[in-house]
């Protein structure tokens, strides 16, 4: 096989890019980061945009369950729109229930909002976002390490233990 074409048709060089997918706008500037909550693991892409935020490819008004709308919108609602203008923010998250789901998007948010400032803008603003956020709710930064205690035998659960009879 030496000396010949790859297998598969697959040319050891990419072919000729065109200039009609993407237009050259100066550097890509973009940050990925995660937030957790339980077993649910949110991902988010924060790029340069127009304030477009999405989760698994839906707007955030469409994310279930509409009880906890509030608490999806809450980084938007502290740190007003203006920040929220100039990046776009893809989220993808799995794991988890649903509650533990929309904290895990909430802190993913907020995470990447301020990763960007922090790498693309200044850092006077960063810590500003920061700071506001930390002070309504260290959880929109700071991931919570409270895990579900495995059952152990003798009991029903993982402490209580069954009753003990002497008679």
């Amino acid at each position: 096989m030496r000396g010949q074409e790859a297998p598969c048709g697959l040319s050891a060089e990419p072919p000729p890019r065109t200039g009609t997918a993407m237009p050259a706008k100066g550097p890509l500037q973009s940050v990925q980061v995660f937030g957790r909550k339980k077993t649910a693991t949110a991902v988010a892409h924060c790029k340069r945009g127009n304030g477009l935020i999405k989760v698994n490819g839906r707007p955030l008004e469409m994310i279930e369950p509409r009880t906890l709308q509030y608490k999806l919108l809450e980084p938007v609602l502290l740190l007003g729109k203006e920040r929220f203008a100039g990046v776009d923010i893809r989220v993808r998250v799995k794991g988890g229930g649903h509650v533990a789901q929309i904290y895990a998007i909430r802190q993913a948010i907020s995470k990447a909002l301020v990763a960007y400032y922090q790498k693309y803008v200044d850092e006077a603003s960063k810590k500003e976002i920061k700071d506001i956020l930390i002070q309504y709710d260290r959880t929109l930064l700071v991931a919570d390490p409270r895990r579900c205690e495995s059952k152990k035998f003798g009991g029903p659960g993982a402490r209580a233990r069954y009753q003990k009879s002497y008679r």
